[in-house]
């Protein structure tokens, strides 16, 4: 891992036209994709693709955040920021997963959740926290992987997992750097010193035990070579998704309890009193 460059330039890395997306990777990761579409009570999220595939033998749902390789794809798909049926369009299919056995792979690639009027009045804030909430006891394996950004609940909504990874250049964050700079100093234009303090490297989060591995990029960034990042994934995921099945089931909902109880650092109020 290169950790001489500042997270300020790991988000133009992210950012870089021609970055690998979700469309890219499946192909090359799995065998067999058959997508899934509509939350079965408002509509289809083009922000958020899913559906049965197929890794190395073994029947796995995929659920990925949908970015674009150009205007027109970004438009289509409304620049990764899924709306309250995305999300639960990511339920449904995480459902359906744990009743036929099959291991939950997410992909998360998001700005954040789209913040717009429609959106809200759907339920965008009530969508994101049931996520959370089944995701934490769903009854089968998952695996998230971080493969840019990893933004606030947008991303959280898809990240409650046995086991988090991030692409060495990904970022996971609270809120944008941008988002960050204006709430904390009122001056949106700061935000490249805001995001080179606010910890949201992949290194920073494993530091921190919010991830648990770093998958290596190409030299340059994953937009250098798609085949080599695309087997680095894959020869993760191969290795994770077999250690996880091998597991009583009841053992690893303990194990996903204990790994978000034990993030972050806080003071008991109490301390000063």
């Amino acid at each position: 891992m290169d950790e001489k460059k500042t997270a300020w330039e790991r988000l133009q890395l992210v950012h870089t036209k021609g970055r690998p997306t979700i469309r890219d990777y499946i192909p090359l990761i799995f065998s067999e994709f058959y997508e899934m579409h509509g939350d079965r009570l408002y509509g289809d999220d083009k922000a958020i693709i899913g559906g049965v595939a197929v890794l190395d033998g073994i029947p796995v749902t995929v659920i990925a955040q949908v970015k674009g390789r150009d205007i027109n794809e970004n438009k289509n798909c409304n620049f990764a920021m899924p709306h309250p049926e995305g999300y639960r369009k990511a339920l449904r299919l995480a459902k359906q997963a744990e009743k036929f056995h099959r291991p939950v792979i997410c992909f998360i690639d998001t700005p954040g959740a789209f913040c717009g009027i429609a959106a809200e009045e759907r339920g965008q804030g009530e969508a994101i926290a049931k996520n959370i909430a089944e995701f934490m006891t769903l009854r089968t394996p998952v695996i998230s992987v971080v493969l840019g950004e990893g933004g606030s609940g947008g991303a959280l909504a898809l990240g409650v997992c046995d086991e988090l990874a991030m692409l060495e250049n990904a970022q996971y964050s609270v809120v944008s750097p941008r988002g960050f700079a204006s709430i904390l100093w009122k001056d949106a234009s700061r935000e490249q010193e805001a995001c080179n303090i606010m910890k949201i490297t992949a290194e920073d989060m494993l530091r921190l035990g919010v991830a648990e591995t770093v998958i290596k990029e190409p030299l340059g960034g994953a937009h250098n070579d798609l085949d080599k990042i695309s087997e680095n994934i894959k020869e993760y995921l191969s290795l994770k998704i077999r250690e996880k099945l091998q597991k009583d089931i009841d053992e690893l909902l303990k194990e996903r309890y204990t790994k978000f109880r034990k993030i972050g650092e806080f003071t008991n109020l109490s301390d000063f009193e």
